[in-house]
This record gives structure tokens, C-alpha cells and sequence, in this order.
């Protein structure tokens, strides 16, 4: 090979190998752009990643009307046991439970051979008494006219004198005696003192009757109007006033709505339970509802005039009751508040907030002064 022919072929070495190396320089500049660029893009993706997403809520200034809804006992607007006053045994019933009778309406009747033969001896005492008293009168009368004409002396007329006193008195002890017997005979009839049913009987025909027991004959109730009693806790007790109405409900009753209204309060605190008893008249003209049975009573509560806030909001933490707020560059706060009125999904505060806060609804535990946060969505506080 000739020089020339061996100088050719160095210079095309040359310039493959230059080639080559362009073409790995270009090759691995790009590989470096793509993982600079890749890291790049990982870098953003982690930092957008480790940030956490929360909803947030506006505090709400004046809570509307609530609602405070408490269990109750139906009972009846009058509700006597009905007992005897005489004793004997009883010699029939007329009314049975699930009656419904009217004032003075026969319910039973008593056989009393003693109290009847207690009168006829206060009868014949009576007559005895009331002959004494004849005989003591014209006694006396002989006696004042023998003293006209001085044959007794003034001490025997004054005698005599007593003696129709003494007469005078017993006729009429007797007599009272003989009204008391009188009095206990009528009570052997057993008649409802008012309008209602008959919701217990505890006699039947036969039975020996104690005047006085502790078993009552029968349990009279009026069940129109109905009373309803409720415990009205102490935070709610001075929004309950007398007047206000209420709405019953019974679970048996799906779909019916009964109106009542604040008859009266206990205007004084259960020391053992902080509630206040309250009574609702509740008109019941179709009898729908009875006595005894357990409702629900849902009393009106005006609107707060403080800050109210969802429950969804509320932090539990060492120190307190604290609430999330976030600022307008998504840093979390806590603030701890005071809690005030309950109203279920949405709770007063007292104290901590200015109501124009953007609060953390469901904050997790782990949620920090200072941690950054990117806000989902805003909605309305519920109260």
C-alpha cells in the first residue's frame, strides 16, 4: 500500500471515530435531559402527593330554629284509685277495665250487715234520746211553775235546768251518730267521682273489703286531655316557656303527629339530674293515644344568637375542645373554643371564634399548627 492510500484511510478512521463519539455525546446528553426531566416531574408529583386535601366550613352567626326532642310518658289528666270507705263484701261490680263511665256512675256496691245494724241501735238511741229530752222539758216546765210559788228552791230548778242540757246534748250526739252511720251506708255504693275509664279492677263478687286497704277497688283514669311529662336538661330549661307548643309522636303511630302545649313547668332543677320537669297538655278527643305509653315530645328552641358550628369540625385533643381553621395560604391553625348548646350535627360556641373562619370538617388526628393543606371545597355550616 502506498502512502497516500494509507493516509486516506487514517483520515476515514478519524472522522468515524469522531462520528462516533458525536453521536454517544448526543445520545447521553439526551439520557441526561430525560432524568433530569423525570426527576423533575417525580419531584412535583411527591410534593403535590404529601400535601393533604380538606373540606372546610364556614361558621354560621345566628342558628336558626331548633327543634329538642325528648322522651316523655303519656299519662291521664286525672287519675284517681277509687277505694271503700265501708267494709263488708262486695256484692257485685257493674264496670270492668276498658269501661268508660260517666260522673257519678255505679261501679260496684258493698254488703255490710254490721254498719246497717250500727244504724238501727243509733236509731233507737236516737228515739231514746229525743224521749229523754220530752221528759226532761216538761220536768222542767213543773218544776219553774212549783218555783213561782216558792215550794223548790232556785238550786233544784237549776237541776232541772241541767238535766234538759244534759238531754239536749245527747239527742243531738246521737243524731250525729246516726248521720256517720248514714254517711258510711251511701259509701257502700261505689260510684266514679268523674267522667273516664276504667283502666284497673281488682275486686270480684264475694270479696271481703277492709275499708281503708292499700289495694284500691278500681283505677279511674281520664284520658281527655292527656298529660305529658318530660325532663327538660339544664341547658335547654330557660328557652321551655309556659304556652309554647310541642309536638308528640309514638313509635307504634308511624305518620301521626299530635299537638300539645307547655302546661306548666317545675321552674326549679332535679338536684341528682339537672332537669327541669316540665307537663304538656295534650288534647286526645279520639282516644288515640293511652296512658302510660312512651312518646317522643319535640319542643321549638328559638335560634341562638352565638356562633354555630358543624360537630363534623370538633377536635378532642389533651388540652380541650379545639377546631382546624385554615388560612388564605392553606396553613392549618388549631384554636381552642368553648362549647355551648348541642344541637346534634351542629353545636353553639361560646368562645374562639369570630365566625369567619374556614374550618377543618373531619380532621384527622395527626393534623398540626403550621402543616399546609390544600382546601377541597367550602359549604355552609349546618345548625
Amino acid at each position: 500500500m502506498s502512502e497516500a492510500e494509507s493516509a486516506r484511510a487514517v483520515r476515514g478512521a478519524k472522522i468515524i471515530a469522531v462520528v462516533v463519539l458525536l453521536v454517544l455525546a448526543v445520545g447521553a446528553g439526551r439520557t441526561l435531559l430525560v432524568r433530569n426531566s423525570n426527576a423533575r416531574a417525580l419531584q412535583a408529583d411527591n410534593s403535590q402527593l404529601s400535601r393533604t386535601y380538606v373540606r372546610v366550613a364556614t361558621p354560621t352567626v345566628g342558628g336558626k330554629q331548633t327543634n329538642l326532642t325528648l322522651p316523655g310518658t303519656l299519662q291521664g289528666a286525672v287519675q284517681s284509685p277509687i277505694s271503700a270507705r265501708a267494709s263488708g263484701y262486695v256484692k257485685r261490680w257493674t264496670r270492668d277495665i276498658g269501661s268508660r263511665v260517666e260522673k257519678g256512675e255505679l261501679l260496684a256496691e258493698i254488703e255490710s250487715p254490721e254498719i246497717d245494724q250500727q244504724l238501727s241501735q243509733a236509731l233507737a238511741a236516737s228515739q231514746e234520746a229525743e224521749a229523754s229530752l220530752k221528759l226532761a222539758r216538761s220536768t222542767l216546765t213543773r218544776w219553774e211553775e212549783l218555783r213561782r210559788s216558792g215550794m223548790v228552791s232556785q238550786q233544784q230548778l237549776e237541776e232541772r235546768r241541767g238535766a234538759e242540757a244534759q238531754a239536749i246534748a245527747a239527742l243531738s250526739a246521737s243524731q250525729a251518730n246516726v248521720e256517720r252511720l248514714r254517711g258510711l251506708q251511701s259509701f257502700k255504693r261505689i260510684t266514679a267521682p268523674f267522667s273516664g275509664v276504667i283502666t284497673k279492677r281488682n275486686v270480684d263478687m264475694g270479696d271481703l273489703i277492709d275499708a281503708g286497704a292499700a289495694r284500691p277497688l278500681f283505677v279511674l283514669t281520664q284520658t281527655d286531655p292527656l298529660r305529658v311529662y318530660v325532663d327538660v336538661p339544664q341547658t335547654y330549661a330557660h328557652l321551655v316557656k309556659v304556652g309554647q307548643e310541642a309536638t308528640i309522636t309514638q313509635g307504634e303511630l308511624r305518620g301521626k303527629t299530635f299537638r300539645g302545649k307547655v302546661a306548666r313547668t317545675a321552674s326549679a332543677f332535679d338536684a341528682a339530674t339537672r332537669t327541669m320537669q316540665v307537663e304538656v297538655a295534650l288534647p286526645n278527643r279520639e282516644g288515640t293515644l293511652m296512658p302510660g305509653a312512651y312518646v317522643q315530645v319535640s319542643l321549638p328552641l328559638a335560634g341562638s344568637d352565638g356562633i354555630v358550628i358543624p360537630t363534623d369540625a370538633l377536635m378532642f385533643r389533651g388540652e380541650g375542645m379545639k377546631v382546624a381553621s385554615v388560612d388564605a395560604k392553606g396553613r392549618v391553625k388549631l384554636v381552642a373554643i368553648k362549647a355551648g348548646r348541642n344541637f346534634g350535627q351542629a353545636i353553639e360556641v361560646l368562645e374562639g371564634l369570630q365566625g369567619t373562619e374556614r374550618l377543618v370538617l373531619n380532621p384527622s388526628d395527626s393534623l398540626a399548627d403550621g402543616d399546609v393543606v390544600n382546601v377541597a371545597a367550602a359549604e355552609p355550616a349546618k345548625s
